[in-house]
């Protein structure tokens, strides 16, 4: 037996139990060992009975005083029942289908239990608490006790003696990752202590060692994946570009770029120039001209004779682009198409032909460019608009369709640049944090309920003036355990009480693709006055009519979501307003939202959500590209991330990193962590 054996091989696991425990991705012994706990319950302090409290767990000792009884009330159900005493109070116990405690329970003997009180102050009793000897070392009782995840015929208890079983057997072969140097630097257990404490703590202090440890090795190995990812990719070659001039283009745009627009231009093509493959990621917050950037670099693609492919995460969204980018391109003579689902089949058939031939230098499409019928003769610059809504496993799809070909990913989800740098350290990064000339600041205002009534005339008179209104809800359906405002009822209620005489749609993320794409085409074309919706307006939604974006319930959104929605509007002409419901009066939250009406700057405001929220926000659909990590906490371990980053550098800056004994298990580790994720670490 050895730390990769088959579950199979530790004792009590045959098939049907190793069956349950692969829905839990636990196929080998390290699996199981590597298996973290979600929680602890401290079932260390020991109390006396007169000081237990009501559905407050903890452990005491006490005497069997009254023997077990076991009554068979009906079939499929039995009580047992007894009283135990200490030297403060006596406490009835009950254990319901349980009839091996009448068998362990005897009379006269004390044990150690664990459970809660439950009932009135008259007639307290204790339900199926656990216990054990007290002359034996604890295994469910006096301990800091691992909770695990867990899935149907696998119990918490089971768990933990499988995971026991592994310890003892293999916990002596656990691989070290981390150089001696690094633990030592950094005050880290071995590995060994942090497995074996991370499951079996012997207290408080040993459990934290672990964690740290264990966290630290993780982003450690994130770290360096993503350098080793990015160094390799030096290695692969390309055929420079040549013509690098952009004059011509610059010429063609009816307004000037932005310094920051015309200096992440200048840093793409230096990419383009290098004979190696671009991987940047183009960050600018909502309506800082990203379009024109991407515009740039697929005009420098078809001026070298390469193809271009930019891949949007909606119809609509891929309309848009084709829209301005196609009049943009005729005046080069450069041929544009749009590609996606709903195209029709003679004109499909005529794009797939003149990319396969490479008559069509660019392409604008959905998740249709990904289908195998879709081949290019040249594809050399994939562009991701929107970058979180694809997963790291689609835009490869895109990008092997081509010769290692350049990858430009945009998104306009602002992320502090600190952040940004250690978590996107695969990818080169280009800001916006410039927005052109004549752009709107929108008036954000907080209200309350009380001022229902006059957001609703205002909502009536920016209707009657022919422009279009956002309603956002945090929820798709009404729940009975929540009191959050559903975007589903509240359509409803708009439509027949609130504004019977005007057009209310209702848009999420349960309808179909057909149907989503056929509500927003509906506003865009204002055949709807008011779009009652939940964030999949997010991003990608371009509609300069929309000059009003009401966001209920706005306590239940991060910062940089709610900037966000309200990117929304204030794309056309007239002034945009953004109106943020809440009822809720915690100051801290008040603070948070108020912030976002002093504010347009998505940057600030990022800024201010990670000091209040941490940086989990940002990167929730970010996972798509992200290793799930096991021990480590993204929103919470900021201080571990910024030194195992630090620490990875170190370490794979010296060539002889590869000699030293951690480095094969390192290795095996970080490919094994990106390939699950569809990155290519090898």
């Amino acid at each position: 037996m050895n730390i990769f054996s088959p579950i199979t091989t530790l004792q009590g696991i045959g098939p049907t139990r190793a069956k349950q425990l692969e829905k839990l991705e636990i196929r080998t012994i390290y699996d199981l060992i590597a298996y973290f706990p979600r929680t602890y319950e401290d079932r260390t302090k020991m109390v006396d009975i007169r000081d237990l409290e009501t559905d407050t767990p903890a452990c005491f000792e006490a005497m069997v005083v009254r023997a077990p009884h076991t009554a068979h009330i009906r079939k499929g159900l039995s009580i047992t029942k007894l009283t135990v005493a200490d030297m403060t109070a006596k406490l009835d116990l009950v254990y319901f289908n349980q009839p091996y405690a009448a068998d362990q329970l005897r009379y006269g003997e004390s044990y150690v239990f664990y459970g809660a009180l439950s009932g009135d102050y008259a007639r307290f009793q204790m339900q199926n608490p656990v216990f054990e000897l007290p002359d034996r070392p604890g295994t469910r009782t006096r301990r800091i006790m691992p909770i695990y995840a867990l899935t149907a015929g696998i119990t918490n208890a089971l768990l933990v003696k499988c995971i026991h079983q592994a310890l003892d057997a293999c916990l002596g072969e656990m691989p070290e990752l981390l150089p001696e140097r690094i633990r030592q630097k950094y005050d880290l257990c071995s590995a060994r202590e942090a497995y074996a404490n991370i499951h079996e703590p012997k207290d408080h202090e040993a459990l934290d060692r672990a964690r740290k440890r264990l966290i630290f090795e993780e982003f450690f190995l994130f770290a360096a994946g993503l350098r080793l990812m990015r160094s390799r990719r030096t290695q692969v070659q390309t055929v420079p570009y040549r013509d690098l001039s952009l004059q011509a283009f610059y010429d063609a745009l009816p307004f000037t770029l932005t310094g920051a627009q015309q200096r992440s231009i200048c840093q793409i093509a230096e990419d383009l120039a290098k004979g190696t493959p671009m991987n940047r990621l183009l960050q600018g917050d909502v309506g800082s001209g990203k379009t024109m950037v991407a515009a740039a670099a697929a005009y420098l693609a078809a001026k070298n004779g390469r193809q271009a492919a930019l891949m949007a995460p909606t119809e609509i969204l891929a309309e848009q682009h084709h829209r301005s980018l196609s009049a943009l391109f005729e005046r080069f003579g450069i041929r544009s198409a749009l590609l996606t689902g709903s195209t029709p089949a003679a004109e499909k058939r005529q794009i797939k032909e003149a990319l396969s031939s490479g008559a069509l230098p660019f392409v604008v499409g959905t998740h249709a460019l990904l289908t195998e019928d879709v081949t290019f003769r040249e594809l050399d610059l994939v562009i991701a608009d929107e970058q979180h809504r694809f997963g790291v496993a689609q835009r490869a799809a895109l990008s092997e369709k081509g010769r290692s070909p350049h990858l430009l990913v945009m998104s306009a989800t602002p992320i502090p640049r600190t952040l940004a740098l250690m978590v996107y350290g695969d990818l080169d990064i280009s800001i916006l944090d410039e927005l052109p000339p004549g752009r709107q600041v929108i008036d954000t205002f907080l209200v309350g309920e009380s001022m229902r009534a006059r957001i609703n005339a205002f909502i009536r008179k920016h209707a009657a003036a022919g422009n279009q209104i956002y309603v956002v809800c945090p929820a798709v359906e009404e729940s009975e355990f929540d009191s959050i405002r559903s975007a589903e009822v509240w359509a409803q209620s708009l439509q027949q009480a609130v504004f019977p005489d005007l057009r209310v749609g209702l848009l999420h993320g349960k309808l179909k693709a057909a149907e989503k794409e056929r509500v927003m085409g509906a506003f865009s074309r204002h055949e709807l006055d008011i779009l009652v919706a939940t964030t999949v307006i997010e991003v990608g939604v371009d509609v300069p009519n929309a000059t009003l974006m009401v966001i209920e319930n706005a306590d239940r959104f991060g910062l940089s979501q709610l900037h966000q929605l309200r990117g929304r509007v204030g794309r056309g002409k007239d002034k945009s307003y953004c109106v943020l419901f809440s009822s809720n009066k915690n100051q801290q939250t008040l603070e948070r939202l108020k912030a976002l009406c002093k504010t347009n700057d998505g940057f600030k405001i990022a800024e201010e959500d990670l000091a209040l929220r941490g940086p989990g926000d940002f990167f929730g659909s970010r996972q798509h590209g992200l290793p799930q990590f096991k021990a480590a906490d993204l929103s919470l371990d900021m201080a571990l991330l910024n030194e195992a980053k630090t620490a990875a550098e170190q370490v794979l800056a010296d060539p002889n990193y590869v000699l030293d004994p951690t480095f094969p298990a390192m290795q095996t580790r970080i490919a094994a962590m990106f390939s699950k994720d569809g990155n290519t670490f090898n």
